[in-house]
C-alpha cells in the first residue's frame, strides 16, 4: 500500500514538472496583447504592443487582457487534460480494457 502511495506521489510530481514545462499563449486584438502561461496555469508574461498601448483606453485594455488571459487558461486546460489522459492510458492501458 505504501509503495502505491509513493508511486502516486512520484507520478504527481512528474506530471507537475511536465505541465510546468508546457507553454501556452492567449492573444487578443490580433496579437497586440499576448499572455504566456504554462499548463499549470501560471502566467509567465504579458506583452502589449507599444503603439496599441498608447492609443487604447483603460476599459478596452482591461477587456482585452481578460480575453487574452482566458484564452491562455483554456489552452492550459486543454494541455493539462491531454497530458492527464496520456498518463491515465499508460497507467490503466494494460488492465484488459477495464477502463
Amino acid at each position: 500500500m505504501f509503495d502505491k502511495l509513493m508511486q502516486a506521489q512520484q507520478m504527481a510530481g512528474a506530471m507537475k514538472q511536465k505541465l510546468d514545462a508546457i507553454t501556452v499563449t492567449g492573444t487578443a486584438e490580433g496579437g497586440k496583447i499576448t499572455v504566456t502561461a504554462n499548463a499549470s496555469k501560471v502566467i509567465q508574461s504579458v506583452t502589449i504592443d507599444e503603439g496599441f498601448l498608447k492609443e487604447a483606453d483603460k476599459e478596452q485594455l482591461e477587456e482585452l487582457m481578460v480575453i487574452a488571459i482566458n484564452k491562455a487558461m483554456t489552452q492550459a486546460d486543454t494541455a493539462s487534460q491531454s497530458e492527464m489522459a496520456a498518463v491515465t492510458k499508460d497507467m490503466f492501458g494494460g488492465m484488459g480494457g477495464l477502463f
